[in-house]
Formats: C-alpha cells, structure tokens, sequence
C-alpha cells in the first residue's frame, strides 16, 4: 500500500564516493580475483617507501597512525558499503589493509626484507583459515566485525614476527 521512499530501499541509489573509495581500499576490491589478497598487497606497497627511506621510530609510529585512522574510517566505510552490496561484501577490502598494516607493524628498518613477506603470508593465513577466535570476530555487527576479525590477524601476524625478531 505505502511505497518505501527511495532513499530507505537498501542499496538503492548511488553509493557515495568516499566510503566507497576507503571501503575498496581505493578501488583494489573491484579486481576480479582475491580482493583480500589485493588489499592487503596494497598496504605493503604503500608502507613500503617507510621501510626503505625512514628510520625505524618513524616507519612504526606513521604504520601505527595510519591503523587507527583507518581502522575508524574503515569500519565507518563498512558499514556503510552493506547498505549497498549486503553483509561483507567481498568488494570492501579496507579490513585486509589495515590487517596487513598491522601485520607489518614489527618490520622495522634493518629488519630483514623477507619479512615484509613473511607478514603478508602470515596475515593472509589468520585472514583465510581464521583460527584462534579470529572467526567469531565476524559476528559483531556492521563494519566492526568486518574490520574486527582482520584487526585480529594482523595482531597475530604482528606478534609472530615480532617472537621472530625478538629471539633471532
């Protein structure tokens, strides 16, 4: 009898720039195969150039900034990205991102540079097998349990590496 206006159809209209641009890690989530895999290669190449070019206390205190403002945004992004394409659309990587960014956390300069490949491998790992509670990350609601189960991979990954660097 009444019609919903279109603005309350969800998933109707046009999803707003922004939320899709951080939800998509820029547009990576809309690469036809592994999204997550790209999302999170996408966070090793642009914390790359602090690896190479920053010291130690910069590359760990700008990687730990950029995980709290994007975990915010990200979840923020999430969420909104299921009113568009459903419960964790597989599109909206931002989670891999900051997982992977988290992951990297340890990788310091003068660490050695197969660990920046160690912590893509092992974040892409606790991301797909989700062991250790990682699953049950994924029921809080929204974009918190998407970002959530991704945040605890990335601690994970984080302190392997660092057992790694600390008894090596």
């Amino acid at each position: 009898m009444f019609k919903k206006r279109y603005h309350e159809i969800p998933g109707a209209g046009k999803f707003p720039l922004l939320p899709k641009l951080i939800a998509t890690s820029l547009g990576v989530g809309f690469l036809p195969v592994a999204p997550g895999t790209w999302g999170a290669i996408l966070a090793t190449l642009l914390w790359l150039p602090l690896y190479l070019w920053a010291t130690p206390a910069v590359t760990f205190v700008v990687t730990a900034a950029a995980v709290v403002v994007l975990a915010v945004a990200g979840t923020w992004a999430s969420s909104v990205s299921e009113r568009y394409w459903g419960k964790d659309p597989v599109v909206a990587c931002v989670d891999e991102t900051v997982g992977q960014w988290l992951s990297l956390l340890p990788v310091l300069p003068g660490c050695p540079w197969w660990e920046i490949l160690l912590s893509l491998a092992l974040f892409r790992f606790f991301d797909i097998f989700k062991p250790l509670g990682i699953r049950s990350m994924e029921r809080l609601p929204r974009g918190y349990g998407m970002m959530a189960d991704d945040i605890l991979a990335g601690i994970y990954s984080a302190l392997i590496i660092w057992l790694i660097n600390y008894f090596l």
